[in-house]
């Protein structure tokens, strides 16, 4: 995409290397404080929108640590998540670059920043969720161990997230509906080269075949598969 080039060749230098370390790292620590400390990390680093109208300004960051780390109960299936999103980032990373990757995800925070303002609620959750459907578009036929037990490709596995988008935007309040559009709409900013391609090669190919399969048949050709009246 050439605006991505573009914005690459001149911002590109600013990109932070291992951003989901950070993030995971960050999250990790944060909710240590607070289960372990007693510390009520998330009470002064959530998102309000009153608090930074009022100048708590580290909140327009820190949601990003504390308000995922909400939304999942339980220290073990936390430490689980936080790996597994760090691993996901840090393929995007080798995919993409540096810069890429921090921009994709600095975009869909500033959309969720924004919905922050106006809706008076918001969450990273769907982000995060967005770049495993990224990492399945890049590497579909990866495996991954589903459950830690039961090997399955990325792309099956992604349906899940497709499915949990599907859900929100179908049966959640419309804070969390609007969320989850963003974060979709993130994504297909980023994969519409991807996408518009596969649809141009699919209706090429598919005229191609008709073609064959026409002519195949204007010579008298033995059937074969392509002649069975199902397909």
């Amino acid at each position: 995409m050439n605006w991505l080039n573009k914005l690459e060749r001149r911002f590109g230098r600013f990109g932070i290397p291992n951003l989901m370390m950070y993030i995971s790292t960050t999250t990790l620590v944060f909710s240590m404080l607070e289960t372990f400390g007693g510390i009520p990390v998330s009470y002064w680093l959530r998102f309000s929108r009153q608090g930074i109208l009022e100048g708590q300004i580290w909140r327009l960051v820190t949601f990003l640590f504390v308000d995922f780390a909400y939304d999942i109960s339980g220290l073990f299936p936390l430490l689980l998540m936080l790996y597994f999103y760090y691993w996901v980032g840090c393929r995007l990373e080798y995919a993409w670059g540096v810069f890429r990757f921090n921009l994709y995800y600095v975009m869909g925070t500033l959309g969720a920043i924004l919905l922050g303002f106006l809706l008076g609620y918001t969450t990273p959750t769907y982000l995060n969720l967005s770049l495993f459907l990224a990492y399945a578009a890049l590497f579909p036929d990866e495996q991954i161990l589903f459950m830690m037990i039961i090997p399955i490709k990325v792309k099956y596995v992604a349906l899940l997230d497709w499915a949990a988008f599907a859900l929100t935007i179908l049966f959640q309040p419309w804070p969390v509906k609007l969320l989850a559009v963003l974060a979709l709409a993130n994504f297909f900013i980023f994969f519409w080269p991807y996408i518009s391609g596969s649809i141009r090669n699919y209706f090429k190919y598919r005229k191609v075949r008709n073609n064959f399969r026409n002519q195949m048949r204007r010579n008298n050709v033995v059937k074969g598969p392509w002649d069975d009246p199902r397909r």
